[in-house]
């Protein structure tokens, strides 16, 4: 029997051709045999190796590793009938089961020969053009709302929403009452609650007026800037520490912090605000690009000595780089391109290396700030310090002789000084007889004459020699010993565990009078630190005499000798009273030093030539394919820089894309931020995925015009802000629907104002501010949370605050991966990850640590001394204050009573302590 005569279902069902001569159709013929051999590992379920067959486009592009799959007119020259012939054994199609027949195998030949034509709207599957997303498409200009009841509403906002409400049949919620509003809007935007003066003054007003006198008035507080830059840090995950196993301190990463409240507190523009994060070394605000360097990374010791360990830690970085910037300005995951195309979103592998090329220059590290205020502290601080080094000149001439009875103090791992009666010398030896542990280091080794000159430096002709020594990645080497620079960088390291010498020859014969030497000057180390030591002087190679020796030191015990300890012991009347004065001088230079240091080093990008970027197959930079070039995402255009231009002009480009108003993602993403830091939802509920697998706007023509008025401002915020909280949506109450949360049990629609919990920043600076407190000194280094500010364990949580301890929560030195004590069980972010929306758990051990925390005691003592202080002697004067400052308001009757008689049997502060821990104080109505 001819198959031409076989019935139609069972040519398909064994996949046979039609006889030779006749055109191959792909409907009756191709398409069954793929559908019955292929789609289980390349259909709409599943695509192995990005290969998927049940679509047209897909079919012919081909898979990862593969490109194209079908080249019509050329069968040979075709990866599927290499694949399905055999000819590669490791890629050989079916891997499983019965291979396709000669003849099976020679209709798809004869197929593709024919121009392997492929009708269109014949696909099984369909699927939805990845570049026609919602949120990929232009800003509109939305119809402006005309709901029934539009006397309820009090702008464009409330239309937009009362709209959808009529929409659902529901209605808003009645109109919270004036102390609910105001305690709301002081705590979005401060972060702190209203003083009971400020409540009393806004209540007994009337008009609307008053509502927009308390909104600017709140946009002017620098507080504003404290609480909205905390939202902000969360997203980009600034921390204090590097991440990863060993998350030792980034002691300069506050610039960037400081810049982001200052920022916000200026209403900074948002797309200026943009630039200057991705490219603030060319607007003047260099601090600024510590957004870049905001996530995770491994220090160089941590990473493989090896080039492939070395490839993979960059690739990784600037993989952080990539994701950072994408989820935070566009809410896309860009960084799931990585291996391969986007499954979900309309992002190629290629658009993710292209983002790399704009950052391929980009560095991790601590360096100085290049601004004029850092520029003018450099200058200052050299001339702070060179005065410094000339009392240190002085003073090193009142420190007891060695050996002369008197004890030293013990040796340290920063400045050690060594003097002795004048000696001529035309050589020295420093013997190392034991450290604190491995093979010993020193910065650097000073030998100064009688007229205060180092005469040990190498630039002045001096030789050094030394037992062996040990290289690491250049940084310990025998000529820095006496290069005249500081630090771990700049030092020589013995190869003998605990033992060494070093002998400094001078080119003439010198009359030398003291020794400095020290372990690290920098005081980043204190391992290797010698403990006992000789130094001897000659004349001669033969002839050797001891000066000094760690014998008449006092006995080392691993701790530093502080500063301040200084001792004229073993001077006489005169010398003790110049050495003091010498002393107190220099004691008032350190502070200024310090705080001239302070503002000069920021962690932020350190840029280079940027690198060569190249599509890596799966993402492994050991399979390198073609070179790419910086290029926005395809789906937006095709802007393309050539790869000669500089690392600046790569991230001023692209930051002028992100900030440009034709972005259809910028001004969405921020104006649903804003909105969510408001309603606790944003009307997209994912805030950083506003791809295909986010969720869709609950209010699309709302997000697009605020997004319009957000560009039409200016890029204002605040003026964001403003409209947000004067609209009768923020305004409604808090009030239970039944009926309304029937449909909507998260209001999403907004039938009320959506209580929620204070964030844990919000409840522990506002437990300092009721209590009178929180210290607002803004800006510099942080404060300590734990005992320890890095390192792999042991973070001990610090118990009692103090002085900077009691500054706002944003101010703290934050500990990647470590949540602290108290308030990290409130859901407050480690930083670990990028937070764009807090949960809002409840477990027990939130009462616990609220209720029996030392530092909720402490406040509760405060609060107690606060309120008798204000309102006198009398118990129920006292209450009725405590409850002004908690809660906004008086107690009722009953209230009254039961406090009366908790302060009767258990004091003020237990019942300050119970206020403190009440729903009205941690939740915002």
């Amino acid at each position: 029997m001819n198959v031409r005569t076989l019935p139609l279902f069972f040519v398909c069902a064994v996949g046979l051709g039609n006889a030779q001569g006749e055109p191959v159709d792909f409907v009756r013929e191709i398409r069954p045999l793929l559908e019955k051999r292929c789609y289980s590992c390349h259909g709409a379920e599943k695509q192995k190796g990005g290969l998927r067959l049940d679509i047209k486009a897909a079919a012919f592009k081909g898979g990862e590793d593969h490109a194209p799959n079908i080249l019509p007119g050329k069968p040979k020259d075709s990866s599927l009938i290499k694949f399905v012939k055999g000819e590669q054994e490791d890629l050989v199609m079916p891997p499983k089961g019965e291979r396709l027949t000669a003849e099976q195998t020679g209709l798809l030949s004869r197929w593709i020969l024919e121009g392997a034509i492929w009708p269109d709207g014949v696909d099984l599957a369909t699927v939805q053009d990845k570049r026609e997303h919602w949120s990929l498409r232009p800003l509109t200009t939305p119809t402006l709302p005309a709901p029934k009841n539009s006397r309820w509403a009090r702008g464009v906002i409330d239309g937009f929403i009362l709209e959808r409400l009529e929409k659902e049949g529901l209605t808003p919620s009645a109109e919270a009452d004036r102390r609910a509003w105001q305690r709301r809007v002081f705590f979005d935007l401060t972060g702190l609650p209203p003083s009971p003066e400020e409540v009393e003054a806004f209540v007994n007003e009337s008009g609307e007026s008053s509502y927009e006198r308390v909104v600017d008035g709140l946009l002017k507080s620098l507080r504003y800037g404290e609480h909205w830059g905390q939202h902000w840090l969360d997203v980009v995950r600034y921390a204090d520490t590097h991440g990863f196993e060993v998350n030792t301190e980034r002691p300069n990463a506050w610039p960037y912090r400081d810049y982001v409240i200052e920022a916000f507190n200026n209403d900074t523009p948002y797309d200026q605000f943009i630039r200057d994060q991705i490219a603030g070394d060319a607007t003047g605000k260099d601090s600024a690009t510590g957004f870049l360097v905001t996530a995770s990374v491994l220090l160089p010791g941590q990473i493989g000595k090896d080039d492939v360990s070395k490839r993979l830690a960059r690739q990784d970085s600037i993989d952080e780089i990539v994701v950072n910037t994408s989820q935070t300005f566009l809410g896309l995951s860009v960084g799931c391109a990585r291996c391969h195309d986007h499954k979900f979103d309309a992002i190629s592998a290629r658009d993710y290396y292209a983002m790399q090329a704009f950052f391929a220059g980009v560095e991790y590290q601590d360096r100085e700030l290049n601004t004029p205020a850092a520029l003018a502290a450099r200058k200052e601080a050299a001339l702070v310090k060179n005065k410094i080094v000339e009392l240190d000149k002085k003073l090193a001439r009142f420190v007891p002789l060695a050996n002369s009875g008197v004890k030293r103090k013990a040796v340290s791992a920063r400045t050690n000084i060594d003097r002795f009666a004048p000696v001529k010398a035309k050589r020295i030896r420093f013997s190392i007889q034991k450290t604190n542990n491995l093979e010993p280091c020193i910065d650097e080794l000073e030998i100064f004459n009688t007229d205060g000159v180092n005469v040990a430096l190498g630039l002045s002709g001096a030789i050094v020699s030394a037992s062996g020594q040990i290289l690491v990645a250049g940084r310990h080497d025998l000529n820095f010993i006496n290069d005249g620079r500081y630090g771990n960088s700049s030092s020589w390291m013995s190869n003998e565990n605990g033992k060494g010498w070093v002998v400094v020859e001078f080119p003439t014969p010198q009359i030398i009078e003291r020794v400095v030497w020290g372990r690290d000057k920098e005081e980043k180390f204190k391992d290797r630190l010698v403990t006992s030591y000789q130094i001897e002087v000659g004349e001669t190679v033969e002839e050797w005499r001891l000066v000094a020796e760690s014998a008449d030191r006092a006995p080392f015990d691993g701790k530093e000798t502080p500063e301040g300890a200084f001792s004229v012991a073993g001077l006489g009347p005169e010398e003790a009273v110049q050495a003091k004065l010498l002393f107190s001088q220099k004691q008032a230079l350190a502070p200024q030093l310090a705080a001239l240091n302070n503002s000069q080093k920021v962690f932020a990008g350190v840029f280079r030539k940027p690198d060569d970027i190249h599509l890596l197959y799966r993402g492994n930079p050991e399979q390198p394919k073609e070179a790419v070039e910086p290029a926005v995402l395809s789906v937006f255009g095709d802007l393309k820089l050539p790869s000669s231009i500089s690392e600046q002009e790569r991230r001023v480009a692209l930051a002028g894309w992100i900030a440009d108003a034709k972005n259809p993602l910028t001004a969405r993403v921020m104006v649903n931020r804003i909105w969510q830091g408001h309603f606790g939802n944003g009307l997209v509920a994912t805030p950083s995925d506003f791809g295909r697998m986010g969720l869709r706007p609950s209010h699309p023509e709302l997000l697009d015009w605020l997004a319009q008025e957000l560009i039409r401002s200016g890029w204002s915020l605040k003026a964001l802000h403003k409209q947000i909280v004067l609209s009768a949506t923020y305004r409604q109450a808090s009030t239970f629907n039944e009926m309304a949360a029937s449909k909507d049990v998260e209001a999403r629609w907004l039938w009320r104002f959506p209580p929620r919990r204070l964030d844990a920043e919000n409840i522990r600076d506002a437990m300092l501010a009721v209590s009178g407190e929180l210290n607002l000194k803004m800006y510099g280094s942080g404060y300590n949370l734990f005992n320890q500010r890095g390192g792999l364990s042991g973070f001990n949580p610090v118990e009692k605050f103090t002085g900077d301890g009691l500054r706002r929560m944003v101010y703290a030195h934050k500990v990647r991966r470590e949540p602290e004590a108290v308030f990290g069980a409130f859901d407050c972010p480690d930083a670990g990850l990028s937070t764009s929306l807090r949960r809002e758990s409840t477990t027990p051990i939130q009462a616990l640590n609220l209720l029996n925390s030392g530092f909720t005691l402490d406040r509760s003592a405060a609060l107690a001394a606060r309120v008798k202080k204000e309102a006198g002697e009398d118990v129920a004067k006292q209450i009725q204050r405590a409850y002004l400052l908690v809660l906004g308001r008086q107690p009722g009757p009953g209230e009254l009573s039961d406090a009366l008689a908790v302060v009767g049997s258990h004091g003020a502060a237990a019942l300050c302590r119970a206020i403190l821990n009440s729903n009205e104080f941690l939740f915002i109505p």
